[in-house]
């Protein structure tokens, strides 16, 4: 599996202690899933970094990758597979094979929290992950937010000001030499509801592609050395 460690909480983060105590009651629950903090996936060399908002219970709390496991995952990882993010098959596993292509996947919490809710408190804790995170991605070009709660936790990462930076769909944030897109979140829920559309969240992804594709060929070989 493609996949980092690097700018996250160990597997026994005790920083927020109502999700450290949901994450041991999980584990006692259901024995044998990752039940622990999740890994960004993909290169910190990517130009491209997706941020959702945290695990899902039965989707990356149960795989141990993002967004793998439940119909977020099928919905982020069809389109980045469309968009050529992502190379191979999507399988639901973490070790389905599938590969990121200058693309990288984390969240802005790192923990599963109850009823898929973090609390301010918990957001900010993990924040500092987020800001590591960011920092060491040296050919970043475009982050793409998934949901307001991923969309303030990193306009705030970035020192923005929420008021000057508001979150909407298809909205382009700029911060420098980084340019930040928002979508609302693919889940289930959303989609559903007729929110977010197939094609709706596929524009956004191609924005992100163009933004990309528009380099000088200087950059992309640096991004790519």
């Amino acid at each position: 599996m493609q996949t980092s460690s690097f700018c996250g909480p160990d597997l026994s983060c005790a920083l927020c202690p109502r999700l450290a105590a949901f994450r041991d009651g999980n584990r006692r629950k259901f024995p044998g899933r990752h039940n622990a903090p999740v890994s960004p996936f993909g290169a910190l060399e990517a130009r491209f970094l997706v941020v959702g908002l945290a695990p899902g219970l039965k989707g990356a709390n149960f795989s141990g990758r993002p967004f793998t496991g439940d119909y977020a995952g099928v919905l982020l990882y069809g389109t980045l597979l469309e968009t050529g993010f992502a190379s191979g098959s999507y399988g639901a596993r973490a070790d389905d094979g599938l590969v990121l292509n200058d693309c990288r996947i984390t969240n802005a919490v790192r923990c599963v929290p109850p009823q898929n809710k973090p609390e301010p408190d918990e957001m900010a804790m993990c924040r500092d992950f987020l800001a590591a995170e960011i920092e060491a991605m040296k050919n970043l070009r475009v982050i793409l937010c998934l949901g307001k709660i991923s969309h303030d936790s990193v306009v705030r990462t970035l020192g923005g000001r929420l008021s000057a930076h508001p979150f909407g769909h298809g909205a382009e944030h700029d911060f420098g030499s980084l340019r930040v897109l928002d979508s609302y979140h693919c889940s289930r829920y959303n989609t559903q509801t007729k929110r977010l559309s197939a094609q709706g969240f596929r524009t956004v992804m191609e924005r992100a592609r163009a933004i990309l594709d528009a380099e000088s060929p200087v950059q992309k070989r640096m991004a790519t050395s």
